[in-house]
Formats: structure tokens, sequence, C-alpha cells
């Protein structure tokens, strides 16, 4: 006769978690295809029972030291002669560090990792790149043109993770470059290259091998369509740095910023030039954001942003013309159209400038884009020189944020962007009115604070 299962054996049965989030760990007792932790859709995947299990202690073989006897020196940056790399970083590459590279595809990163990759084979330092994208003759190709061919830099065109492990045994090298984490996948688990199961088991390998050799590794990550990093969330963890390179793709500019960084700062960051030479790394991007004209041309002015800590010069330029349809248009190009769009209704509410039959172009040189509200002021400026038809002063800058009720509020970093201007040879500024000053200013140097913007109208029309 067949056994009957009590309702209290069925009801515990029925509760038990069998379905698991890859992403997350999250568990349910019936499938769902959203995740109910993380919001992640199609990660919920089938684990069977959990059964809790406990671990007996075991023998120590290595004991435990106390932290004022561990040589942190081991440890220590070993630059990589690419300053603005060495400057996210933190001070260059830690041996046993895993640094994940996520970026769009074309963005650069293969160029950059193999420029790096020659540079630190150059010290005499073996480095292994293994490739699962392309062949090494491809590779070889872009290291002829970048000028990254080292005689101890060794290329190797494997998927199979056991074959790049067992070419890691052969060479031992100093650096490991694995171009990408998703291109390679392992015959001891189940699924195909890329997907969640495999992603995790060939991070964790080479992250055990990095730190049982003390060997520094870099891993190419892919982005999905939103720009976050494809594969589970677990990989952004186990990984010691993530950076996030960026660029437009009808810019050069190339900016690299660290998400995480357990070795140093989170909000530095390095611009790099991409030419056909390969990728360069620029102390002082700024001249690509700023138009050199002999005289001053009416709508455009000149702002000084963040990026991170770093303070870059940038020019906004603002066209109108008369509208011929009833409403008018508003074009943005590297600045928020709705952030423009509100400064294009304070300028007429607030400071009495009509623009309600203009046709309004704003846009920024050289493809930068600027996010900060500290470029308000300097966006409505432009604005409002372009409608009187009156330039602003060759050597002047503005920054400041604007708010509805047309007050110029302060921003963070103002000693610091009148310090970068006056470097890059400005003499005035317009800055909004802080309560605790701006700090030193540079001799020669005129300093204007406003509170408002018809204040800051009324001194330049």
């Amino acid at each position: 006769m067949p056994t009957k299962t009590s309702p209290a054996a069925r009801a515990s049965r029925s509760n038990t978690p069998n379905y698991r989030c890859a992403e997350c760990g999250w568990t349910t007792a019936k499938w769902v295809g959203r995740c109910g932790e993380c919001q992640a859709w199609g990660t919920v995947e089938e684990t069977g029972q959990v059964v809790a299990r406990t671990t007996a202690a075991a023998a120590v073989t290595t004991p435990a030291r106390r932290i004022a006897d561990v040589d942190a020196t081991l440890s220590g940056f070993q630059p990589t002669k690419i300053d603005e790399l060495d400057r996210v970083l933190g001070g260059g590459l830690v041996p046993g560090a895993v640094i994940l590279l996520a970026g769009e595809p074309g963005v650069g990163k293969s160029t950059l990792l193999l420029d790096v990759a020659a540079r630190v084979a150059r010290l005499g330092k073996d480095v292994l790149y293994v490739t699962g994208e392309e062949s090494a003759a491809q590779v070889k190709l872009r290291a002829d043109r970048i000028d990254a061919v080292a005689d101890s830099l060794y290329l190797s065109a494997e998927t199979d993770l056991g074959q790049a492990l067992g070419q890691v045994e052969s060479i031992d090298p100093a650096l490991l470059i694995v171009d990408s984490v998703q291109t390679l996948s392992s015959a001891a688990v189940d699924g195909s290259a890329g997907g969640v199961t495999q992603v995790r088991e060939v991070a964790a390998s080479l992250i055990g091998a990095a730190k049982a050799r003390g060997m520094t590794t870099l891993l190419v990550g892919h982005v999905t369509k939103d720009g976050s990093i494809a594969g589970p969330r677990l990989l952004e963890h186990l990984v010691d740095v993530v950076c996030q390179f960026e660029g437009e793709r009808h810019s050069r500019l190339r900016l690299l910023r660290a998400v995480k960084n357990r070795y140093g700062p989170t909000d530095e960051v390095g611009c790099f030039d991409l030419t056909d030479g390969g990728i360069e790394g620029l102390a002082d991007p700024s001249g690509l954001f700023v138009s050199r004209t002999k005289d001053p041309v009416s709508g455009t002015c000149i702002t000084v942003t963040l990026e991170g800590r770093r303070p870059l010069l940038a020019e906004v330029q603002a066209l109108l013309a008369e509208s011929a349809n009833s409403q008018p248009r508003r074009a943005t190009s590297g600045l928020d159209s709705s952030r423009v769009a509100m400064l294009l209704a304070v300028l007429q509410s607030r400071a009495s400038v009509s623009l309600s039959k203009d046709d309004s172009y704003v846009a920024t040189v050289g493809g930068v884009r600027l996010t900060e509200p500290a470029t308000d002021l300097a966006v409505a400026l432009a604005i409002a020189s372009a409608k009187t038809d009156h330039p602003l002063p060759a050597r002047l800058i503005a920054f400041g944020e604007v708010g509805l009720a047309g007050e110029v509020r302060p921003v963070p970093g103002i000693g610091r962007r009148i310090q970068e201007a006056e470097r890059l040879g400005f003499t005035h500024a317009i800055v909004p009115a802080s309560p605790g000053g701006t700090g030193p200013v540079p001799k020669g140097f005129s300093v204007r604070e406003v509170s408002t913007l018809t204040e800051a109208l009324a001194l330049l029309f």
C-alpha cells in the first residue's frame, strides 16, 4: 500500500526552498521569473533541496599572526609607467591583486591592456596574455601598430580554463591578462561560456591562482546594454578592483574610473586619448574641450567641471535662431536636455530673457558630456550671450548650480576649480557665493561671487 504523508510533512516539503537566484543567492520554494531580492530577470535556477551541513574544525597549517608582524611591503605598488592608469589604481599594480576592467565594445580595453603588458614585460618580468576573442596573429598585428612587442610577453589563444591554467603553470608570469573572462569555460561545470555558472567558476579559479602565486591578474569583462558588468554580481565582489572604461564612440577621449578599489581611492579619473597609434594618457585633457579662437564669440562660455577629484575645463556653446514654428525647437549635445530646458525656463521667468520664440541649440566642445549641476551657470550665461549677441570676456570662467528660483548655489571644490583655471591662463571667474568663501585666490586672479542668476547677468551684460 502507498505510504501516506502527514500534512505537516507535506507542508515542510512544500516550504523547502528549491530555487536560488544566481545573482544574489535569494531562495524560494517555487520558480519565478524575477528575483524577489535583486529584481534580476531569468536568474532563478533550480538547486534541489537545501540540506544544512556543518564543517568540523581542521588542523591549522598556517597559524594566525599579529597584524603588526605582517610585512606589508610584499604587496607594494608596482607602477605601470602609464601615469593615468596608476592614478586610478592608487599607485600601480599590486602583486596578487585581481583587477576587472569593463567597458563598451570598441572603447579600447584590449589596446590599453596590451600596452600595459608590453611595459611590464620590458621591465624584465614575464607576462601572459590569454585571448579568447582573437587569434594570436590578430593580437600581434595590434601590438605592431601600437609598438607593444616585448621579448617576455607571451600570447595564448585559449578558451578552455584548464589549458589557460596550464599555461600559467608553465610560464609562471608576474602579470596575467585574460581577454575576456566571459570567453573562458571549464569542463568541470555545466553551461556555456559566459553563463553565470561558468563565469563564477572561471573567476574563482583565476583568483585562486593569483592569490596563491602573488600574480597580478587583469580580467576584461563585457557589459550589458544598460552599461552594467555582465555575469553574476558575485564577480564584482570577488575581485579587488573594478574599473569602468568609458568614452563616446565619436570622441577620442576615454575615461577610466575605479568603481571599487581595495588599494586606493575610487574618486580618481584617468584620461586617455585613443588614436591610430594606440592609446595615450592625457595629463591635461582640457585642450580637447576648449576651442581656440582669436577673438571672443558670442554664445560661448568656459566652465570647470570635476571628474572625481580632477578639475577639467570645458566649453559650452549656444546658438539661438528665430523659430519658424509655433513651438520652438530645443536641441542639446553633451548636456542633459531636461536640465537645459529648465535653465531656459529660469532665464525667461526669473531673468526676463525672452526665449519663447527662439530655437535653441546648446552643445559642448570635443564631445565631452557634462552632467554636473555646477555647469548650470555657464550654460545660462552662454544662452544669454547668444541672445544679446554680446561675447563674454576671453579669460572668464563660470560655474555654479542654478535653482528654479533663480538662485546660484554653492558647489564643491571651488578653490580647486579656480586653481586649475589660473594654471591654464584664465584671469576672471564668476562663482557662487559660499559661506566658507572661495579659499586662497591666486595672485592677479579676479573672483566675483554672485547669489542669483540676475546678479551674474548684470555683471556681464
